[in-house]
């Protein structure tokens, strides 16, 4: 390709590229691009959300250049304050670890992982002493760390800040640094994590980073960003189904933006399928998606599948299988199955959605959120919750 064919590829998904001019210069190289994406593991699964920026890794590794996945397990245990309004949780290095084996296994449906050269921070993060960090801090300054939007709305509304979250963007700055990064990856909300990587590396005498910034995902909510602790998400493992179901369930007003964030359809296209009929450029776009993460032929049968079930309104004989968890007991708290399940984000969540009738067992709506079934009586049904979600229980 072209020099302006390639940008034209990476420009898709895309707000801002810091910045072009400089991306350019760094393309006409005679050498492959250092491309990295840093991901820290906080949870199990990778949504549509995440794929965003994977999938622009994905671009450049398609071009040619070299992805460096970086896996957060050192800065994971920190927490990013990226958007966040009070101090998050700090995860324990076990929990980090059990969540980097579980997405290192998903990655793969979006990359090239023999092409991957993928690193844990902690490879030098973890190595430096606490002189290297005073030195590192005489890098930056408080003044510089508290342009960030999020930590300056904090200390306005006189909301704590801990020291912690301060380095943060120092380390994923480091990151860039110890990989000689080109160009990173990440969403609007990563965009003074990125800068930073661009100052330290100015700092140590390298050529700054560029930064490749793209636009947060809407959840299926069609409020608030993909999250999973929001439970409005579809994961990239999810069952053919579901991932059709979820993906048919979202508001009109996404269409748009999904197919640009989440498929490959060249946006001429997308933008005529969007203008038609709401439904049919979703079933579209559901296909898409189920196809990129399974296949064709589990495309057209989630689409079958979901035009019998919701269509016809008939009760699914063919629902996903869902073994009943031993650890429930034998009377079982209905809300606390869905929970186990997958079904709903918590207990709490899996409760709201009884109370709205969004919850039957054999198409009869449960009305009571406290609701307790024995183990015999539960096992043989389907269980439904929401409009899409079905799981026949053993």
């Amino acid at each position: 390709m072209t020099i302006d064919e390639q940008l034209a590829v990476l420009r898709r998904g895309t707000t801002e590229i810091i910045d072009e001019a400089e991306l350019r210069k760094k393309l006409e190289k005679d050498r492959p691009l250092r491309i990295k994406l840093g991901v820290d593991p906080t949870a199990r699964d990778v949504t549509l959300g995440w794929a965003v920026v994977l999938r622009k890794l994905r671009d450049f590794q398609k071009l040619g250049h070299q992805a460096v996945l970086v896996i957060g397990d050192f800065t994971a245990m920190i927490g990013d304050p990226s958007g966040k309004s009070k101090t998050r949780k700090q995860l324990t290095r076990e929990e980090v670890l059990i969540n980097v084996e579980a997405v290192k296994k998903q990655f793969g449906k979006i990359l090239d992982i023999e092409k991957t050269e993928i690193r844990p921070n902690s490879e030098w993060l973890g190595k430096m002493n606490f002189e290297d960090v005073l030195r590192l801090c005489g890098k930056v300054t408080i003044a510089r760390i508290m342009e960030r939007d999020d930590f300056t709305k904090r200390w306005d509304a006189h909301q704590p800040i801990g020291m912690h979250e301060l380095m943060y963007p120092l380390l994923q700055g480091t990151d860039s640094v110890a990989l000689e990064a080109d160009v990173e990856l990440g969403g609007n909300d990563q965009k003074f994590n990125n800068l930073m990587g661009r100052q330290l590396q100015a700092a140590n005498g390298q050529e700054a980073q560029c930064v490749v910034l793209s636009p947060l995902l809407v959840g299926t909510d069609g409020k608030e960003k993909m999250s999973q602790s929001l439970g409005n998400y579809i994961s990239i493992v999810d069952s053919p189904n579901d991932m059709f179901g979820k993906t048919m369930s979202i508001p009109d007003e996404l269409i748009l933006n999904w197919f640009e964030l989440c498929t490959d359809v060249p946006m001429d296209e997308a933008r005529s399928l969007a203008a038609g009929h709401p439904r049919d450029a979703k079933v579209r776009l559901a296909k898409e998606i189920v196809a990129l993460y399974h296949s064709a032929e589990a495309a057209s049968e989630a689409e079958k599948y979901f035009v019998e079930t919701f269509s016809n309104r008939q009760q699914p004989v063919d629902a996903e299988p869902a073994p009943i968890p031993a650890e429930l007991g034998d009377e079982i708290p209905l809300a606390n199955l869905i929970s186990a399940l997958g079904m709903a984000k918590s207990n709490g969540a899996a409760r709201d959605l009884i109370k709205q009738g969004g919850v039957s067992l054999d198409a009869e709506k449960v009305a009571d959120p406290f609701a307790k079934f024995s183990r015999g009586d539960l096992v043989g049904k389907v269980l439904r919750v929401g409009k899409h979600q079905f799981r026949k229980l053993e």
